[in-house]
């Protein structure tokens, strides 16, 4: 029988509602607050007085790196800790913890690989990703010290997510905390008091990872964990990762398809925009990264209760939390939406102090964020079906999206508008709108076919 004061518990016996809340506040709490990782860097680096746009340029070529290195950490957690979180549904411990050691074995393997690449091939990396002669001294100095923290950054980013998937959502929201905490008080140190610019703001990051990183295995080696980290289930099994790395594809998908997104939009933006419209897509990635953080928070907090009571078998609990979190989904794109479209001017000045890159950047924002109020939908019904076991499903919308959908449109549109350079950011909200009305009709015939049955 399980202990009644565990966090497993709870997953199956308390109210949905107020489940769903105690779950889903310190979740999006932990992905706004880790927002500030690269946001605080883009803002201290934007109003240098010194090159200062070229280097915000800079930086907006780094975010497809970034977002490449930590696709991996979601390979392996985002499938992993639904795998972990039906298990122990199940009440099947000794294999939660077993699928755990895996992944933070394939974790530390992960790292040293992408470092060493990175090592040797990044500057290459970096033109490929769309940077100019202008901005690739600022991308280079940057991503040769953020590299070298691969290893923090993909254990922070996958191991958290295990303690997530516990129930203790708010001891994950308070390791995201201290690392940004320390990022924040770090950066305009390293970036104007020891003078050391771009390079500071990634030693900045780099620092706070490691910080973030040691708070997270600490607790996984507790008392407090339910399940623990034990030094003899760290090894590869794939009999056990396999099924979690086909799961995780879809998030890890999304945030690789993005990397394409970003090389695609940087590339033809440089060539009809220039520098300009090249750090104005870094702006508006920024933004768009905000959204990308608040909603997957709220799917980060739903995840351990869907998945939990998943393998439990309890249906109609499944039903509760699903309800929840799409309605906190559409509510949340709908407020950021709102606030872009009303005052583009003030969210733009939050990462420049250039008048010019100010003025210039408020249509492509209301163009490139304009069916951003219907994107909760895509949300919460893609990344449920990731927590639901649903792996095809989630890998199919995700290739859907981007790459049949968006990637095509961001080299098409410029020939079709007299304004090729706003062409391009209209290819987000045309993409959107069709993968919502594909995501919505997919979830719908699983809802009705699978999630049916209502306990007695």
């Amino acid at each position: 029988m399980k202990n009644e004061d565990t966090n497993a518990n709870i997953l199956e016996t308390m109210p949905v509602g107020r489940l769903f809340i105690k779950m889903a506040v310190p979740a999006v709490l932990s992905q706004l607050i880790n927002i500030l990782y690269n946001l605080v860097d883009k803002m201290f680096i934007g109003h240098m007085k010194v090159h200062g746009a070229e280097s915000l340029a800079g930086l907006g070529v780094t975010t497809p790196v970034i977002l490449f290195l930590s696709a991996f950490a979601a390979l392996v957690s985002m499938g992993g800790a639904p795998k972990t979180a039906i298990a122990l549904g199940r009440n099947e411990k000794d294999t939660a913890e077993r699928i755990m050691g895996s992944c933070t074995a394939l974790l530390i393997g992960i790292s040293v690989i992408l470092t060493a690449g990175m090592l040797i091939w990044g500057k290459n990396i970096l033109l490929v990703f769309g940077a100019s002669e202008d901005t690739i001294i600022y991308a280079v100095d940057y991503m040769r010290i953020y590299c070298l923290g691969t290893v923090f950054i993909q254990l922070s980013l996958g191991l958290n997510t295990f303690i997530t998937t516990q129930g203790f959502a708010k001891i994950s929201m308070l390791n995201v905390t201290i690392g940004a905490v320390i990022n924040v008080i770090l950066d305009p140190v390293m970036i104007y008091w020891c003078n050391l610019g771009i390079k500071g703001a990634a030693l900045a990051t780099v620092i706070a990872q490691a910080v973030s990183c040691i708070f997270i295995i600490r607790f996984l080696i507790s008392g407090k964990s339910e399940i623990k980290l034990k030094r003899k289930y760290i090894r590869i099994d794939w009999k056990l990762l396999l099924p979690c790395i086909l799961l995780g594809t879809s998030p890890a998908l999304m945030q690789i398809t993005e990397n394409m997104v970003a090389i695609s939009f940087n590339t033809v933006l440089q060539q009809y925009g220039g520098d300009m419209a090249v750090a104005s897509m870094s702006i508006l990635n920024s933004v768009m990264q905000f959204v990308m953080l608040l909603l997957p928070g709220l799917v980060q907090g739903a995840q351990p209760v869907l998945s939990y009571n998943l393998g439990a078998g309890h249906i109609e609990r499944v039903r509760k939390t699903f309800r929840y979190l799409l309605l906190s989904c559409i509510t949340g794109s709908c407020i950021i939406w709102g606030i872009c479209m009303l005052f583009p001017e003030k969210i733009i000045g939050i990462f420049t102090n250039n008048a010019a890159l100010r003025t210039y950047s408020v249509t492509p924002l209301r163009t490139y964020l304009c069916m951003l109020c219907i994107y909760g939908i895509q949300v919460a019904c893609q990344y449920s079906f990731v927590a639901l076991d649903q792996a095809k499903t989630a890998i199919f919308l995700t290739i859907w999206r981007k790459i049949i959908l968006l990637i095509p449109l961001i080299f098409i549109l410029p020939h079709l508008v007299t304004d090729p350079t706003i062409g391009v950011f209209f290819a987000e909200p045309i993409a959107d709108f069709i993968a919502v009305c594909t995501t919505g009709v997919l979830f719908y015939r699983y809802y009705r076919k699978n999630l049916k049955s209502v306990e007695g």
